[in-house]
């Protein structure tokens, strides 16, 4: 028999979007709040060091691996991709970049919410949602037009950067390519540093934990239960009133008098949907489950960012290559522990690069990355790690679109993930066009002096079809999947929401994490995930 409570509002996952919802509900609406996450409640303290994710980045502790579908385009390859499983999600594990991306991507989901021929605006811009991101920020050097101070979300720049890092940001400004102060400013072409949600007082990660469940944690009105798996949504006469959820070995219910509020991500949130009857009528009767309102866009529109690299050697130590283990660890740690210093304060990627291959750089297609070190698997480069670079090349918009379906009715199988990578021509057109560049850099000065040769794929890949075929081989997630439970207007068949984030069909059902996006934004997606779930607040408030 299961255990049954009541509360206002249960939030289904407990990662980024949830923690902005859940503190805004209680502080400012007073309301019972019940958050359920299938992680842990903490992560390992090394967490909170800048570096300190990349012990964690290959393992499942507080990762969900999700294995995609093997790609008949990329020879049967099926790229894993991990997502935060533990409270504060993504915000917790990620690389903590803190990039909003391009103000047309906002107003491209303004458009795909307002229907056409109408006058209606809908609230979607960037210019709704910039005060938004001004009112979370508390930024270490920058203001006015397109910053906030004083907010909770501590932003900075790193701590440390690498001699590489320098040499890649002066070697593409003598490309062409203008060095840019701010990627979350007026534009986002060029060159330069990347900003972090790191506390540039205590050099800490700053988490959706940190900067807004932490002062509401110990409020009676809020509950947060970690290690619970929600199995199904409880609908009732069309809305939705609770959800079942298993917790150590116990199936429990949780009613909702106002709302249920999804918020498990691009892959759980459309799984909990159609495990409970929500979605396309012809995936759900496959698995034998009775459909309660027929969504065919549940599980469908996923994208994701993707990246491709070039390998090279240098002719000495300008980057991270060792700093992981022994002494060097060691004395990084003492460092990071006695001064808040040292390589500890860097996330090891600390620079990029926004263009497009075609020179339409008023909205850059390609998030060039310099990694200053060979930063690939043995197994796939056939080569030991050692002193280098590596320039990853991210699409920063694929024309593809993936899908989520279920691999059974068995609410603890992880669901099919079907990439759809470089289906769309152009999307491995400008990947193969980026790769090129990524070269002429590694062939400019100064990065030239430091460069001893390329080691992968190597000199002898030059072909287009070669280079295609090193980009099947190679290409991986750049961890940022969105768009499958999009929102849209009224005469959008595909859409799943309305565009106050509302489940078509059901009554007292929301959803506002990543998979609300109708188009991925271009750059790392925590900051707009932060961004639009303040947004939700305010409309689930309303």
């Amino acid at each position: 028999m299961s255990q049954r409570t009541a509360y206002d509002y249960i939030i289904v996952g407990g990662g980024s979007s949830a923690c902005v919802v859940a503190a805004r509900l209680v502080r400012d609406g007073k309301a019972r709040v019940l958050v359920l996450e299938r992680g842990p409640r903490k992560a390992n303290p090394i967490m909170h060091f800048p570096a300190g994710y990349m012990k964690f980045l290959a393992k499942d502790t507080y990762l969900s691996m999700h294995q995609t579908k093997p790609q008949e385009q990329l020879n049967g390859r099926g790229p894993i991709v991990p997502q935060g499983k533990v409270l504060g999600g993504g915000s917790t594990v990620n690389a903590m970049v803190y990039m909003r991306g391009q103000a047309a991507d906002y107003d491209r989901w303004n458009e795909a919410v307002t229907e056409p021929g109408t006058n209606n605006d809908g609230a979607w811009s960037y210019r709704d949602i910039l005060p938004y991101f001004k009112a979370q920020e508390d930024n270490d050097h920058l203001g006015g037009e397109f910053h906030g101070v004083g907010g909770p979300l501590k932003i900075s720049d790193l701590g440390h950067t690498s001699p590489m890092t320098r040499t890649y940001v002066k070697t593409l400004q003598g490309m062409g390519i203008p060095y840019n102060p701010d990627f979350n400013g007026a534009e986002q072409f060029g060159v330069g540093f990347m900003q972090h949600t790191i506390d540039w007082q205590t050099r800490r990660r700053c988490s959706a934990v940190d900067a807004f469940l932490a002062p509401v944690m110990n409020d009676p009105l809020l509950t947060i239960e970690t290690g619970a798996t929600v199995t199904r949504l409880v609908l009732e006469n069309g809305r939705a009133v609770g959800v079942d959820y298993m917790q150590n070995g116990s199936k429990k219910t949780a009613t909702a008098g106002v709302e249920v509020i999804l918020a498990a991500g691009a892959y759980q949130t459309p799984k909990i949907m159609m495990l409970s009857g929500i979605g396309p009528e012809e995936e759900l009767s496959r698995h034998g489950i009775q459909t309660a309102v027929s969504l065919p866009g549940v599980g469908q529109n996923l994208q994701d960012h993707y990246e491709c690299p070039v390998v090279a050697t240098t002719k000495g130590s300008f980057g991270y290559y060792g700093a992981d283990r022994g002494w060097p660890m060691i004395k990084a740690g003492l460092q990071y522990l006695l001064f808040k210093s040292g390589p500890a304060t860097t996330t090891g990627v600390e620079t990029c690069a926004f263009y497009d291959p075609d020179g339409n750089n008023a909205e850059p297609t390609i998030q060039m990355f310099c990694v200053p070190t060979v930063y690939l698997d043995r197994d796939v480069m056939g080569t030991d790690p050692g002193d280098g670079v590596t320039i990853n090349s991210l699409l920063l918009r694929p024309k593809a679109r993936g899908s989520v379906t279920l691999a059974s009715s068995d609410p603890f199988a992880n669901p099919i993930v079907d990439t759809q990578i470089f289906t769309h021509p152009d999307d491995l057109r400008l990947t193969i066009a980026s790769f090129r560049f990524a070269r002429t850099v590694l062939a400019a000065s100064p990065m030239r002096e430091l460069i001893d040769r390329e080691i992968f794929p190597g000199i002898d890949v030059t072909s287009d079809e070669a280079i295609a075929d090193h980009c099947r081989r190679t290409v991986k997630t750049g961890y940022h999947p969105v768009g499958t439970c999009r929102m849209g207007h009224d005469r959008d068949p595909e859409a799943v929401l309305t565009p106050d984030l509302k489940v078509r069909g059901v009554d007292r059902l929301r959803v506002i994490d990543a998979s609300i996006m109708p188009t991925i934004v271009s750059g790392n997606t925590n900051a707009a995930v932060l961004g639009a779930a303040a947004k939700a607040a305010d409309l689930i408030l309303a």
